[in-house]
């Protein structure tokens, strides 16, 4: 598989820390990938679905270069390193380097929703959403089946803007993560292993600028990690998940929503108590901000594929006009 490497431009994050990362943690030997192609048996938009998955654009665990979509992952098998690309329409080729390749390549079609079930879905109910649908044939509800990597990103989101929180991921993965193995456009970094989460030191998490209550969410989780993830692949349902979740201290229903949604493509999970989501599913539907309760009264319509349809807002390019300056959050760090 050929790829095209170009250089992306340092973060002050990783000018600051990025030499020490990479003497921690040289670049592992790659070897030769394993290789596959793939073709879907309907439309897919390959970035749009995909990097649903990414957390911001700094994330050391995926990057664009090019045409090709890379992506680290600590797999029950070990990490993976996996470069995917659409070499002709409905032809996606995919190389994967590490311990975790073959699972990386078998979990591909997953990753790319050719699990997402869509049938029964009446798009025709609004004239917005059935105009998003139309225009968006390949948009697809992605699954990675890693469970604690998509909860730890959804605990560091809880309550802070996704400045603070994408920043933060960023940090403490690239800390106290593991080297990606393959040939990277950038030094990038899979997850700790759930172990790792539980010895990340109290010093980390402040200078990478994550608050208390969610770096102590995190560790309590991964005490009982392992668990958990059983007990959620385990699951019958969306509502079996979220008694598994938030009956952990510290995670509620938005984070259960945002684990469902990244870790298992749930079409139905909406993520109540999220501070923008509400306002833009009314805005959209209605042309009016609305609350949680009427977020979930319009969203009704549309039973078992709800987040479905918050995608296909998110794609209709429909947006609320912003009503006051961009949050800037206070920086803690150097206290």
């Amino acid at each position: 598989m050929t790829t095209s490497l170009s250089h992306i431009p340092r973060t002050r994050d990783a000018e600051r820390f990025g030499a020490r990362a990479t003497t921690r943690d040289p670049r592992p030997d790659h070897g030769r990938p394993l290789e596959t192609e793939y073709r879907p048996r309907h439309p897919l938009d390959l970035r749009r679905t995909v990097l649903s998955q990414r957390r911001g654009a700094g994330d050391p665990t995926m990057a664009v270069s090019g045409t090709v979509i890379w992506r680290v992952s600590r797999t029950p098998a070990g990490i993976s390193t996996l470069a995917i690309r659409e070499t002709h329409p409905g032809v996606i080729r995919a190389a994967a380097w590490g311990p975790g390749r073959d699972w990386a390549l078998a979990q591909l079609p997953a990753l790319c929703g050719a699990d997402d079930d869509a049938g029964g879905f009446d798009a025709s109910q609004h004239p917005l959403i059935a105009d998003a649908h139309r225009r968006n044939p390949g948009l697809r509800l992605s699954r990675t089946d890693l469970v604690f990597d998509a909860l730890a990103s959804a605990i560091f989101e809880q309550k802070v803007t996704g400045m603070q929180a994408f920043g933060a991921w960023r940090r403490v993965v690239t800390w106290c993560g593991e080297r990606a193995p393959g040939p990277t456009p950038a030094p990038m970094f899979a997850p700790p292993t759930i172990e790792g989460w539980h010895h990340v030191p109290s010093w980390v998490w402040h200078r990478a600028g994550l608050e208390p209550p969610q770096s102590k969410t995190v560790v309590r989780a991964a005490r009982r990690g392992d668990a958990i993830e059983r007990a959620v692949l385990a699951a019958e349902d969306g509502e079996a998940v979220d008694r598994v979740l938030v009956s952990q201290p510290g995670i509620g229903p938005w984070t259960s929503a945002e684990t469902r949604i990244r870790a298992l493509g749930d079409p139905d999970a909406v993520s109540v108590g999220d501070y923008h989501l509400a306002h833009e599913v009314g805005h959209a539907l209605t042309g009016h901000r609305t609350d949680d309760d009427g977020m979930l009264r319009l969203l009704a319509a549309w039973p078992g594929q709800r987040q479905r349809v918050i995608r296909l807002i998110g794609a209709s390019g429909v947006r609320e006009a912003r009503r006051g300056p961009r949050l800037h959050p206070e920086d803690h760090r150097d206290r």
